[in-house]
């Protein structure tokens, strides 16, 4: 669209809002004046352009209306699935999908919803890169897991780490890759969205105490006090819990678990540790089963596992899980991508699904 001015009444108008708005200095192009952001207040007007006459007369000045805008994304799409697949050849080669689940899950279980302001309410916003955070003793490790993946975020500038972060995660989940047996075995498709804004200072980081114990006083009220603060509930506590049918438990970080079992004495990855199960590379409803059974003493049963089955109301999705994978694999893609939004300033606000 275009609105055309009389000479005079067109270079009055120029010079009133030139000193209203401040305008940027303006610049010639071809036989016609560009006058940048002359109604700031206006997004739907881009640009001005003045025409001249041969002779230097003003012949007319033309408001155009921008047909599109530029949308600002927090991370690069097409980068975004550049690292996608940057991080499937880190999991085939270092099989460290466990500690890249705990590694998402923790940058976003801090948040509380009980504070509006973003980041003081904590959430998936890149602040567990920062040294202050990684020292909290529930992320005891995980600095291990940046490194791994400190590579990719240097090779892709345009994206986040928040973004980065549950992208590991999510991707750990879905490409579970079994060594002995070279196929995968993997979980269910996660319907996740990227767009992730990053704290910058360590100052935002949360403060310690957010995230849920192993072997709290009481199992059941502990992990409601944790999960129910971040808006979840019984169901999306219990389906959540069942991620541990990934990766052991180390003595040495968490107090818990055996230094090595027959499972994972030989890896693969760095050996040691106590399993919740025995393939404990491969995402399944195992874990249910076999906490519910518990007729292996190799295996990890913390007490925030064993009251799944002992709380009436964690029992009632617990069983189920256990019966049913497909119910298991719906349940916990659901509860994973509730998880990795919470918290978050996005950038559009719509997020960017990567489908």
């Amino acid at each position: 669209m275009a609105t055309f001015l009389s000479s005079k009444t067109a270079a009055a108008a120029i010079a009133r809002s030139a000193i209203h708005h401040c305008l940027r200095p303006l610049s010639f192009v071809g036989s016609r004046l560009r006058v940048p952001s002359l109604l700031p207040s206006s997004p739907h007007v881009s640009s001005l352009h003045v025409g001249f006459s041969q002779q230097g007369g003003l012949k007319s000045i033309m408001a155009t209306r921008a047909m599109s805008s530029a949308v600002s994304a927090a991370s690069d799409p097409a980068q975004l699935k550049s690292a996608k697949e940057d991080i499937k050849e880190l999991l085939k080669t270092k099989f460290c999908h466990p500690i890249l689940v705990r590694l998402g899950w923790h940058d976003a279980g801090t948040y509380d919803k009980t504070i509006q302001e973003w980041p003081q309410r904590g959430g998936a916003n890149g602040s567990l890169r920062f040294e202050i955070e990684l020292k909290h003793g529930a992320n005891a490790g995980l600095v291990n897991a940046l490194k791994l993946l400190q590579s990719i975020k240097d090779k892709y500038t345009g994206i986040t780490y928040a973004d980065l972060f549950q992208l590991a995660s999510a991707t750990a989940i879905e490409m579970i890759l079994l060594p002995l047996l070279l196929h995968e075995a993997g979980g269910p498709k996660i319907r996740m969205k990227y767009g992730r804004v990053d704290v910058t200072t360590p100052e935002q980081c949360p403060p310690e105490g957010r995230l849920p114990a192993a072997g709290p006083p009481s199992p059941a009220d502990h992990l409601r006090e944790v999960f129910y603060r971040m808006g979840l509930n019984d169901k999306e506590i219990v389906a959540l819990s069942g991620a541990h049918t990934l990766g052991r438990s180390r003595p040495e970080r968490s107090g818990w678990g055996k230094p090595e079992t027959k499972y994972t004495k030989d890896g693969p990855g760095a050996p040691g540790g106590q399993s919740w199960t025995v393939q404990w590379l491969k995402f399944d409803n195992s874990y249910f089963k076999d906490i519910k059974e518990r007729r292996d003493a190799d295996l990890l049963v913390l007490p925030t596992d064993a009251v799944l089955f002992e709380d009436p109301s964690f029992k009632v999705y617990a069983e189920k899980y256990a019966e049913d994978q497909d119910a298991f694999f719906k349940d916990y893609a659901e509860a994973h991508a509730k998880l990795s939004n919470l918290g978050t300033k996005f950038e559009p606000p719509e997020g960017i699904s990567l489908d």
